[in-house]
């Protein structure tokens, strides 16, 4: 590929990740900009990609990051559908109302906020965990500066607990089926980040004061609201397990759940004034999906020019300890599994202590930006104000918290295994 094209195409990057940031400015939907200049590098790759040789190439390579992506949506499609049914009946709320005190401090409801998050990333994808700890945040009546201080919150305690199993995060699966960690091991991630996340919940505490509460409201649910209660977390651990033991794509055993969601709405529902199940995929805001789909196709494409290998060649001048700390900051920008699998294949030579930092890099270092982690973008969809710049405020605390993490894994893993 000429390098003209090649610089061609890493300015529509730029370009659209300038849509993302001057959203407000422009006032273009950041999912037009995105989508628009992903399609539209692939389009300029096609008509350039010479004779035909080169076209089938390039419609294999197109192929394999279509179905990357249409893998994403659907499970991205059952996840939120499950989610928008709980948050429309206000299950979500009810649970909170009921176990949290009728009154707490509001840094209270942030420390509280922040560990519902990093446990439940744990057991769950991120995308789930980020969609649950919204629900909840959504049940609290605070104003819109914290609302977002907890949004910010929530994508740094989701991606930070997901690195210590190899359910919470796509990047930690990768390294543990590569050979490089063990599950022990991995557990030990839950320390540093525990103490990113309580660094970064004492850096917002500024500037938030006073008391929240919750109405404790009595409501009611049918058999099928529970049922399907049950059917999405039965889908959650039947996703862990079978991904462990049978390695079953988590979209697979997701879309089965979904189905099954399906059919507990036909046979159970006995109302008919109630929407049907199959109506709330329609609540889906497919603005997120949309995003997803330039963002990736714009990864995709940097992948495919080479710009990625880049990053590895530039990871080897380094000595593992920085090079990881960097790679988890280059993730804020690149997504984290294109990035990952590239290191992967470059095959570094890293002792345990430095699988584990580059580990805990390129699973919490995405939170640095809004745009840098599937947590980041599903909370700038789902939290009133939350926008790139909104974000960017407070990409200095994240930073400060990401290196304490970062800080805190490589010294405890080098301090346990050597």
């Amino acid at each position: 590929m000429p390098m003209s094209l090649e610089v061609v195409l890493i300015v529509f990057a730029v370009l659209a990740l300038l849509g993302v940031v001057f959203e407000e400015v422009i006032h273009i939907n950041k999912a037009k900009t995105t989508l628009f200049f992903g399609s539209l590098s692939w389009l300029v790759m096609f008509m350039f990609s010479g004779g035909h040789e080169q076209q089938d190439v390039m419609l294999e390579k197109l192929n394999h990051n279509l179905l990357e992506i249409a893998t994403l949506w659907l499970f991205l499609m059952a996840t939120m559908t499950f989610v928008a049914y709980l948050n429309a009946k206000g299950i979500v709320q009810s649970v909170v109302q009921r176990l949290c005190p009728a009154q707490m401090s509001t840094r209270s409801l942030m420390i509280l906020v922040a560990l519902f998050a990093m446990t439940l990333s744990m057991i769950c994808d991120n995308v789930t965990a980020t969609l649950v700890t919204l629900g909840l945040v959504h049940a609290f009546d605070v104003d819109q500066k914290t609302r977002i201080k907890l949004a910010v919150l929530v994508v740094f305690a989701v991606n930070s607990g997901g690195v210590a199993l190899i359910t919470g995060d796509v990047t930690t699966l990768m390294i543990f089926l590569s050979g490089h960690v063990t599950m022990p091991q991995l557990l030990l991630l839950w320390i540093p980040a525990i103490v990113g996340v309580m660094v970064l919940a004492g850096l917002m505490f500024p500037g938030v004061s006073g008391q929240v509460t919750t109405e404790k409201n009595v409501r009611t649910f049918t058999g099928m609201d529970w049922a399907i209660v049950g059917t999405f977390f039965s889908t959650i651990i039947c996703t862990m397990l079978f991904n462990f033991f049978f390695h079953v794509p988590p979209v697979l055993t997701f879309l089965v759940g979904l189905s099954v969601m399906f059919f507990i709405g036909h046979f159970m529902d006995m109302d008919p004034e109630e929407t049907r199940i199959l109506e709330y995929v329609r609540q889906i805001e497919y603005e997120t999906l949309l995003f997803f789909l330039g963002i990736l196709l714009l990864v995709g494409m940097l992948k495919e020019i080479g710009t990625l290998d880049l990053l590895t060649n530039f990871y080897a001048q380094i000595a593992p300890q920085y090079a990881n700390y960097l790679m988890g900051l280059f993730s804020a920008l690149i997504d984290n599994v294109p990035l990952t699998a590239a290191l992967l294949k470059s095959e570094p030579v890293l002792q345990t202590p430095e699988w584990l930092a580059l580990t805990y890099g390129v699973g919490v270092g995405g939170s640095l930006l809004a745009i840098g982690s599937a947590a980041g973008i599903i909370a700038m969809s789902k939290v009133k104000g939350l926008t790139f710049g909104a974000f960017l405020r407070y990409t200095p605390l994240v930073f400060v918290a990401y290196t304490c993490g970062y800080l805190v894994a490589l010294s405890l893993a080098k301090a346990v295994f050597g």
